[in-house]
């Protein structure tokens, strides 16, 4: 692109040049900045990064660039942006230093969760900006592979209070939607005014009006093809405009005119082209001695006039541009292809760089070859250990293309389609699948293509589909792993429970039944009691299944259990505590979880972890707590990518009684649960309908949510507390035959559960039906065993009935006594429609009491609160920014608002103030 003659500017791009120097501006001051510019090829992205680092004076700058033929390697293109900061990756916390050295190969070790890597790099990355602006420019973003793509979108999304700019340039169309969540500019052709002036500046010749006028208009404005057009001309068609129109799209144009241009070249240069872009590291050492394998001439091949304007050899290997690039890889033949690659290969060092090493075996075998496919298997065992699945799997893939042997080449494609599966490309996985299933008939190779396809209906919202296919899998693993044919049993029986009732195929007795049949382990385990258990749960009953429930829960609670069982399995068992009316061990098993997935480094499975703890706070009226849990399983989920069903911010806006939050999150969970399968995930969101609406004393309404939520009596825990809810709407809304019949569904279960909630929760309900002496008999029973245990929410619930019911026996006084109990713990509490409930009560017998507003004078933000109640129990500003997913600057910045808006110096001082973590986001 040609010049404005403004050192500012490049022509037609003052809008795009001030953008980008404002990033610079801002990180100056200490602020962060992130862009992506998009465009198509030739619009003149590189040349707005060239501008920026032109003006970066002062500043430390990193480049890295996309190459199409990485993309398979994970982690390539952070470890190219991030290798002039390594000199740092030993000040950051061991954990984070631990992942990213291993995803870069630096260290051995397991294999690195991803969200680790991410935190990690934005460690780095804030902290190398500290001493002076750090900038940051990725060019060709959309050949990223997928890892370093998803860890510098969740850097860029998380850099805040730190004096840095990350700018990325994405060539359009692009697959996906690269980068997609980050601020945008889009980059479009130059004016036709601009067009001229460009065009005119590089035609030296004449040129005649209608040819300009044809060039403008079919380059639209793209500068590089202004620039590239005219070459492929005679001087006869720029002055007659008598050639051809070209009917290709632009890139291609663009592109096909460097196609002629490297075919013009005399064939050693050609060759050294091809070899040169069969190459992505831009290695000038590998390159000539490549060439020199190729008997290549480097210098006098690059000497000749034509290659000077495509290729350049200085400390690296330079195209013109990435179509150049392209160009020259095309011009050569399949035969010249696997020679330039051979000879590549040959010169890679095998110990240094194995991986690429094998990468280029491979496109240099002309057939199957075993030898080249047992290095791609090794390389995808090393990119695995590295937590490079999506390259784990690209190595499987490509091994299984050259394997000879069908049952050989079948179980490498079941190995790559595992990868597939587990890097979230389920559509890739269920395509190398029908691979799998074309090799000789094998039973274990069978169990896992059918656990698979389980696996990619659960995870593509076929919820419905995966218990029939994981008991199918169960069964043919009998014969050869009894312990790993238990866990299948397990995984269906799991599979069902979120699933709900089913509509079609097994139903909860049938994949019961099933799993009692499981072979015995030999040694049981937590999780072979839970299987066994649950076997029970679904054929047998409530009743029966209770002793079995108790003792695992003991196991999880007390015993050690390895840890990736207990990743695996901690929420079962949290569900299951729900079922059996045990807050006090739900929650201990709801605080191991998030504890193991918080020291495992499983980042994926720390927001469901946080939701269950959630809803456990929610239920134990804890909701600033509650709040702030959910608060960071939004963090959590959002720098993850993740879209779980919010059931911790469904039962808190329930609880608390707003509506308009409530009715917009039931309405979603109750679509989403649907499209997912997940019928249990519906039936919790309308047991929290009801309990909104019998909040809201408006009792037809949550009749029928609460009909709705107790409608499948096999399903775990939200069905009876459905029917609580349904008792209580049914008296109230005058239909008692309806109540009746849901309190006897209830003490079906809660006399089975035998603790204090549901014992508590039945006399409640059945005070409800009662009269005179049994009623004020039940009550108290309800108070009092309620009073014995953490559910502080239905403890309040108790006696606000009670206390409405002594108001309808004309004792006034005893019940304005239980309504004022019943007010101030709802109002203590948060429970805003309850408390409205309560207080409406006392007015009618008289009391004269203020609706109570939870107010602060503190004014902060939901994240500030967040901040300071970690703070305040002590966590440095490096372990705030860990459990966040921000750095130590940005907690450090809001720490600064914190002290500003409570008027405090100190951290310490935050420890003796009382903070409400809910009341920013009233």
């Amino acid at each position: 692109m040609a010049r404005s003659g403004s050192r500012a500017g490049l022509l037609g791009r003052q809008n795009e040049c001030k953008a980008l120097d404002d990033l610079l501006a801002g990180a100056r001051a200490g602020h962060s900045g992130v862009l992506v510019l998009r465009g198509e090829a030739g619009i003149g992205k590189t040349e707005l990064l060239r501008h920026l680092l032109d003006g970066a004076t002062g500043c430390r700058t990193i480049r890295a660039a996309g190459v199409q033929s990485e993309m398979e390697l994970s982690y390539a293109g952070l470890h190219q942006l991030c290798a002039p900061l390594l000199t740092g990756l030993d000040q950051l916390p061991e954990p984070q230093r631990d992942a990213l050295g291993t995803a870069f190969g630096l260290r051995v070790g397991a294999a690195p969760d991803r969200f680790l890597v991410g935190l990690a790099t934005l460690s780095l990355i804030a902290e190398a900006g500290e001493d002076q602006p750090l900038v940051c420019l990725v060019d060709d973003a959309q050949w990223l592979d997928k890892a370093s793509a998803l860890t510098l979108e969740f850097v860029a999304r998380r850099l805040l209070a730190e004096a840095v700019v990350l700018v990325f340039a994405v060539r359009e169309p692009s697959a996906g939607n690269a980068l997609g969540s980050l601020p945008e500019l889009p980059v479009t052709g130059l004016t036709k005014r601009d067009s001229r002036t460009l065009l005119d500046s590089i035609v030296t010749g004449p040129l005649d009006e209608r040819v300009r006028d044809r060039i403008v208009s079919e380059s639209r404005g793209n500068p590089l093809a202004l620039l590239e057009l005219p070459r492929g001309l005679t001087t006869a068609e720029m002055v007659g405009g008598f050639e051809s129109p070209d009917a290709w799209p632009l890139s291609s144009q663009i592109e096909q005119g460097f196609l002629r241009r490297v075919q013009s070249l005399p064939a050693e240069t050609q060759r050294l082209l091809f070899t040169a872009a069969a190459e992505p590291l831009g290695d000038v050492t590998l390159l000539r001695r490549a060439a020199g394998r190729l008997g290549i001439d480097v210098d006098a091949a690059v000497s000749h006039d034509g290659a000077a304007d495509l290729i350049t050899l200085g400390t690296r290997v330079g195209f013109r541009h990435p179509l150049v690039r392209s160009a020259a890889y095309r011009a050569a033949g399949p035969s010249e292809r696997r020679e330039a690659h051979k000879a590549l290969a040959d010169v890679t060092d095998a110990q240094l760089d194995p991986d690429r090493r094998a990468w280029h075996l491979a496109d240099a075998a002309s057939g199957p070859d075993e030898t080249v496919a047992a290095e791609l298997e090794r390389s995808a065992g090393r990119a695995q250990a590295r937590g490079g699945i999506a390259a784990a799997a690209a190595f499987l893939q490509r091994a299984s293309e050259l394997t000879r042997d069908p049952a050989r080449r079948s179980q490498r494609a079941l190995e790559a389609a595992q990868a597939k599966f587990q890097a979230g490309a389920f559509e890739p996985a269920a395509a190398l699948l029908a691979t799998v299933k074309a090799g000789p008939p094998d039973e274990l190779r069978w169990a896992r293509i059918d656990a698979m396809h389980a696996g990619i209906a659960f995870a593509q919202g076929r919820g419905k589909e995966a218990p029939p296919l994981l008991l199918a899998a169960a069964r043919r693993l009998e014969q050869f792993d009894v312990a790993l044919a238990r866990e299948t049993y397990l995984e269906a029986v799991s599979a069902a429970i979120f699933a709900g009732q089913p509509t079609r195929g097994p139903g909860y007795r049938e994949v019961g039944e099933a799993a009692r049949g499981a072979p015995p382990p030999q040694l049981p385990r937590a999780t072979d009691k839970l299987l066994d258990a649950l076997a029970v749960r679904l054929t047998d009953g409530y009743a029966a299944s209770v002793p079995m429930i108790e003792r695992v829960l003991t196991a999880f609670c007390d015993e050690e259990i390895p840890v990736q069982e207990s990743l695996r399995w901690l929420l079962l068992a949290g569900v299951i505590a729900a079922d059996l009316w045990d807050l006090e061990r739900w929650h201990m098993v709801a605080a191991r979880h998030v504890t193991i997935t918080r020291e495992a480094g499983a980042l994926s499975e720390l927001p469901l972890a946080l939701d269950s703890s959630a809803v456990v706070h929610v239920f134990a009226g804890e909701l600033a707590t509650a709040a702030s849990v959910i608060e960071e399983a939004t963090t959590v989920s959002a720098a993850i990518g993740s879209n779980q069903p919010p059931f911790g911010a469904l039962a808190l806006a329930a609880v608390r009684g707003r509506e308009r939050e409530a009715r917009t999150l039931i309405d979603a969970t109750i679509s989403e649960s649907e499209e997912r399968g997940q019928g249990l995930g519906a039936t919790v969101a309308h047991c929290h309908h009801a309990v909104l609406c019998n909040g809201l004393a408006r009792y037809e309404e949550a009749a029928t949510a609460a009909r709705e939520a107790a409608r499948h009596q096999q399903e775990f825990g939200a069905p009876r507390w459905g029917l609580v809810e349904l008792v209580e709407a049914a008296v109230r809304s005058g239909s008692p035959e309806l109540a009746t019949d849901a309190l006897e569904q209830l003490a079906e279960t809660t006399r089975a559960s035998g603790t204090d909630w549901a014992l508590g929760v039945e006399a409640r309900s059945r005070a409800l039906l009662s009269k005179a002496d049994a009623a004020e008999q039940l009550y108290r029973e309800a108070i009092e065993r309620l009073a014995r245990t953490r559910v502080r929410v239905e403890l309040a619930r108790a006696r606000l009935l009670y206390g409405e019911w002594l108001s309808r026996q004309n004792r006034r006084v005893d019940a304005r006594a239980e309504l004022e109990v019943a007010h101030e713990m709802f109002s203590r509490i948060g429970a805003a429609a309850f408390a409205e409930r309560a207080r409406g009560e006392l007015h009618a017998t008289g009391a004269k009491v203020r609706s109570r507003t939870i107010t602060t004078p503190t004014a902060l933000t939901s994240q500030e609160a967040q901040i300071a109640r970690l703070a305040g129990e002590g966590l440095t500003n490096p372990e705030i920014g860990a459990q966040l997913f921000i750095s130590r600057h940005t907690v450090e910045w809001h720490l600064r608002k914190v002290f500003s808006k409570l008027g405090i110096s100190s951290r310490k001082e935050i420890g003796t103030m009382r903070l409400k973590g809910d009341v920013a986001s009233a």
